[in-house]
């Protein structure tokens, strides 16, 4: 294996989860490159029709070819690393209950001040616990954790409930879009759970009383809010170590942003769409609201330093090449190791506004996080469930959105990178929708890339993209019943770039939008879905010319090994 990349064994690669493939290794045909084609089927026999009747599932030969190269395969990410592995103590440290600081469980009183001075005092503290012992908290403002290894931890969805009076246009002002119209930007932003670096969140949240449109990222409301610690040398996509001139500013266990910038040419755009002659021929100069998200930014802490050389926690995302200026560079000063555990936060029920009118009744949102997580947790009627704007290496789990009908039940947006969301449910509305409002799903946009969605439930929704180019996520064992529409307008640019895949997904009413992807999604994998259709919203291509997607075990969801590609891929 080449310098920079994270060794393999042998008895790594027949272990954990890949060892029930092992058997079709042989059979299959070792880096066949995809036909010039919409779509490849991955194996003899995967097109459609039902899986096996008797018998194990037979392995899969896209995961038998990523076995081989786990790091830099055309069609599928490596996205073992998603999620929060934090192994912080800080929140171990001490424990405090919220009602010590004036909080009443009965709900007959706002408690949302005596919930934010405890979280304000165990932070300053270093970090720790607040507990919401069970019963109702009436909160009349929003709950912002702005220090790290802070946890707000409920006795359990079930018992401690959050009940919200007010909207975040109440709470903080109108936000209107950067882009410009009459968009509320709390149709995608902000929560009554708000979890934000607290000098960050007070620059974001004055410019926006300011009546200003702030850049949402890392590197501030301009995204001029960064210097550069090191310039990389050249190196690709799922190196793990990199070589820099200087390391004297880098050490171990640091968090640092890899900042990447475009040239004239919008040669980065197209390598995060896969390269070749469809993305070359793409007109990338006129989608301006895509082209703002460059340059990407993603952040990484540092495992190792030895020398010049710089060892990170997960594999690159991307190539590094001198004409794009490749950075390592400081973020704003991050929320790291917090979470919210054991509630539901409950906003008073009101019909749906109309969209991208959303008033900000929105649940648990991370920005600008790290390392950081939710646990059962439940939100109900609200406008905006769980959001991810520019955070990564985040886990939610166990989580649901719930009630009157959510414009976004989770969204994911803003650069936002390597997060993990498993054991999630999108229950059906209580309520009949309302006339001019939209349902969306499990959004992913704005070159996120690294996401993954596993082991849902989607009672509604689909599987969105607001265009602006998201790249390289999963969703895998999922049941949906596709009912919801994407969003994006023209400037945000194509639907996907390169490495989607989609990955033993049930779909309990047909339809193939958003779904069935080896039609649209360049380099991408669609395998083990059910038999599905085109009605409703139908997408078409963005690039030109062969997409070499691949489409394995078509109408046979759960018909191959393995049947998690995320766990699958942790195995490794």
């Amino acid at each position: 294996m080449e310098t920079g990349r994270h060794p393999l064994s042998r008895r790594t690669l027949l272990g954990g989860a890949t060892a029930v493939v092992a058997a079709v290794c042989s059979t299959v045909a070792g880096g066949t490159a995809p036909r010039a084609s919409a779509a490849t089927p991955a194996a003899p026999g995967s097109g459609p029709g039902p899986g096996p009747a008797t018998g194990a599932a037979p392995g899969s030969a896209l995961w038998a070819e990523f076995r081989r190269d786990p790091y830099n395969h055309p069609q599928i990410p490596y996205i073992a690393r998603a999620g929060s592995r934090s192994r912080s103590t800080r929140h171990r440290r001490r424990t405090v209950s919220a009602l010590d600081y004036g909080a009443r469980s009965d709900g007959s009183a706002d408690a949302a001040p005596a919930i934010n001075r405890a979280l304000a005092d165990i932070g300053a503290r270093g970090g720790g616990t607040v507990r919401l012992p069970p019963g109702t908290y009436r909160v009349d403002g929003l709950i912002h954790i702005g220090d790290s290894g802070v946890v707000l931890r409920g006795a359990g969805s079930g018992r401690t409930l959050l009940h919200a009076t007010r909207h975040l246009t109440d709470l903080i002002g109108p936000y209107g879009s950067r882009y410009g119209g009459d968009k509320s930007s709390w149709s995608w932003a902000g929560g009554l759970i708000w979890l934000c670096p607290r000098a960050r969140w007070e620059s974001l949240t004055g410019a926006i009383r300011a009546g200003q449109w702030p850049f949402e990222g890392w590197t501030g409301n301009r995204r001029d809010e960064w210097r550069t610690l090191a310039t990389p040398r050249p190196a690709r996509r799922g190196d793990w170590s990199l070589t820099v001139p200087d390391a004297r500013r880098l050490h171990a266990g640091r968090l640092v942003l890899l900042r990447v910038a475009d040239d004239a040419g919008h040669t980065l755009l197209e390598h995060m769409a896969g390269g070749g002659p469809g993305p070359r021929a793409y007109h990338w100069a006129d989608k301006t609201k895509l082209t703002s998200y460059v340059p990407y930014e993603w952040p990484v802490r540092i495992a190792a330093v030895e020398g010049r050389r710089i060892t990170l926690e997960r594999p690159l995302p991307l190539d590094l090449r001198p004409e794009w200026d490749p950075r390592i560079v400081t973020p704003v000063a991050p929320l790291t190791d917090s979470g919210v555990e054991g509630l539901t936060l409950e906003a008073v029920e009101t019909p749906q506004s109309p969209h991208l009118l959303d008033k900000g009744y929105n649940g648990v949102t991370f920005q600008c996080a790290y390392d950081c997580w939710a646990t059962d947790i439940t939100v109900r009627h609200a406008d905006n469930g769980f959001g991810l704007v520019a955070a990564s290496a985040c886990t939610l789990r166990s989580t649901r959105v719930e009630g009157r009908g959510s414009h976004h039940p989770y969204f994911c947006r803003e650069g936002a990178h390597d997060n993990l969301v498993e054991e999630f449910t999108v229950a059906r509305r209580t309520v009949p929708e309302p006339a001019g409002t939209q349902l969306h799903g499990i959004n992913v946009e704005g070159l996120s890339s690294h996401n993954v969605w596993s082991r849902g439930v989607m009672e509604m929704g689909t599987f969105d993209t607001h265009r602006g180019m998201p790249f390289a996520n999963v969703r895998t064992e999922i049941t949906v019943h596709n009912d919801g529409r994407h969003g994006g307008d023209a400037s945000a640019g194509p639907l996907y770039g390169a490495r989607f895949t989609h990955w033993n997904i049930t779909v309990t009413n047909g339809r193939a939008g958003l779904v069935k992807i080896d039609e649209v999604a360049p380099y991408s994998a669609t395998v083990a879905i059910s038999t599905v259709r085109e009605f409703g919203q139908t997408d078409q291509p963005d690039f030109t010319g062969a997409l070499n997607s691949r489409l394995e075990a078509y109408g046979a969801p759960g018909g191959v090994l393995p049947v998690n590609l995320h766990r699958a891929q942790r195995g490794l």
